[in-house]
């Protein structure tokens, strides 16, 4: 006889399964909710599919929102049994490998140095340490060009309510929008600089600073 968290798990197409996972995700590392939109772009599917998906894991009572909010998509908790008792092997599979990229030594980009291997390995803890408040995220976009962030790349970030003036941050616009520019404090808003000067600045009285960013990945 078939669990109930079995039953409910065979009612899901692999799509719904990952929506959900990526939902959980982004809510432990984000703090709040993931739009539509987010969504679309970390799977790699249209919004309208997204948006079929929602629709029916609604209706199977695994996801509740305020249609009124962006940010409102919750976990119910018949979903979040399921995904606790689900068994992910590719994970299994994750945690067997080494934890990170072999780092062999180092080259040189002036003069030759002696070639000595050196094993050790790179990762992201090695670089940033193991911060519960840290994670990642890839830009889109090319308003941060002459800060040298490219679209495409990954800026690692640690979650953080403040900001000094001149860092790079994620900063959230009316509650909804999630952008990233240096921060500045002007005497009556919040001053959000983009570097390029194809973009304007934007100036908000209501914005919240969500991380500051401390890295930066690019895969060539």
């Amino acid at each position: 006889m078939q669990s109930k968290t079995s039953q409910t798990t065979s009612q899901l197409t692999p799509r719904q399964l990952q929506l959900l996972k990526a939902i959980r995700t982004f809510q432990a590392s984000r703090c709040y909710s993931p739009t539509i939109g987010e969504l679309a772009v970390q799977l790699g599917i249209s919004r309208s599919t997204v948006f079929e998906h929602i629709t029916e894991l609604r209706q199977k009572e695994l996801l509740s929102d305020s249609r009124r909010r962006a940010r409102s998509l919750t976990l119910t908790l018949k979903a979040q049994n399921l995904l606790s008792n689900f068994t992910d092997h590719s994970s299994d599979s994750y945690r067997q490998s080494p934890a990170g990229i072999p780092l062999a030594g180092r080259v040189a980009a002036g003069l030759p140095v002696e070639a000595i291997e050196d094993i050790e390995y790179l990762s992201l803890s090695s670089h940033f340490g193991n911060d519960d408040r840290l994670f990642a995220l890839e830009v889109k976009g090319d308003s941060m060009i002459d800060d040298g962030i490219r679209n495409g790349d990954f800026v690692i970030c640690r979650r953080s309510p403040v900001a000094d003036n001149g860092q790079l941050v994620i900063a959230i616009i009316d509650n909804e929008e999630a952008t990233l520019k240096r921060f500045y404090k002007e005497k009556c808003c919040v001053r959000l600089q983009p570097a390029n000067d194809n973009y304007e600045s934007i100036y908000s009285d209501n914005c919240r600073i969500d991380a500051v960013v401390v890295g930066l990945l690019r895969k060539l």
